[in-house]
């Protein structure tokens, strides 16, 4: 087997696995059981389990990055120093997450394993992400705010988390909306459906007025 080969196939078995059982739960030994290849594989290519766990996220991030980058320069062209629309920004990062090169069910898998990300004990994945790919959601934090300059920093913090839950939520339970979608209500969705439904729902919600302040309580 080629090298190529054998790391593509840890890496294959080692996002489902981690996907379906978590980081924590799923050991070394049991990823290459399921790959068909021995443990000195996997600490020759990666070294230890922290490092493919980032690998598994850098063959996503990589790709998405890289396009999401020049996606960002073509709008900043075309607006010319004016804020670009919200709606425009999340649409374009929608279609840039379709876009990255993917194998059969990986956008599902992916979101999964972002969610494990954010529930998860993984410090080191957040400081990898941050070291590797901040700069592209630093520049897209910046965006979005010279798009809602009405928001306060803490809400739209709030508010960009709220709508990656919403994403996270959406995409990674597909298969079981889709077959909801089917048996409840007769439709056929695809991926594009969901984002074109998903788009107006997170920019209400970034858009929303502000709440009201915590009333006092007398004593």
């Amino acid at each position: 087997m080629a090298q190529t080969d054998t790391v593509t196939r840890i890496l294959n078995t080692a996002e489902v696995l981690f996907a379906e059982r978590g980081f924590a739960e799923t050991s070394l030994r049991t990823i290459t059981s399921k790959a068909k290849v021995n443990l000195a594989a996997v600490n020759y290519h990666f070294g230890s389990k922290k490092a493919l766990i980032q690998a598994v996220f850098a063959r996503y991030l990589d790709p998405f990055t890289e396009r999401f980058h020049a996606t960002l320069d073509a709008l900043e062209r075309e607006y010319d120093g004016r804020p670009i629309p919200l709606e425009v920004l999340l649409e374009s990062m929608a279609r840039t997450v379709l876009e990255v090169p993917a194998e059969r069910n990986s956008l599902k898998v992916f979101m999964r394993l972002l969610g494990l990300a954010y529930t998860q004990a993984q410090g080191h994945l957040r400081g990898y992400i941050q070291q590797h790919y901040g700069s592209v959601f630093t520049r897209f934090t910046e965006l979005v705010r010279r798009a809602t300059p009405e928001l306060p920093d803490a809400e739209r913090f709030w508010r960009l988390h709220f709508m990656l839950g919403t994403v996270i939520f959406t995409l990674s339970g597909l298969d079981a909306l889709r077959d909801i979608a089917e048996k409840d209500y007769g439709e056929h969705v695809s991926v594009r459906d969901l984002i074109r439904r998903l788009r107006p729902v997170v920019v209400a919600g970034m858009n929303a007025p502000l709440p009201e302040p915590p009333q006092a309580v007398a004593v």
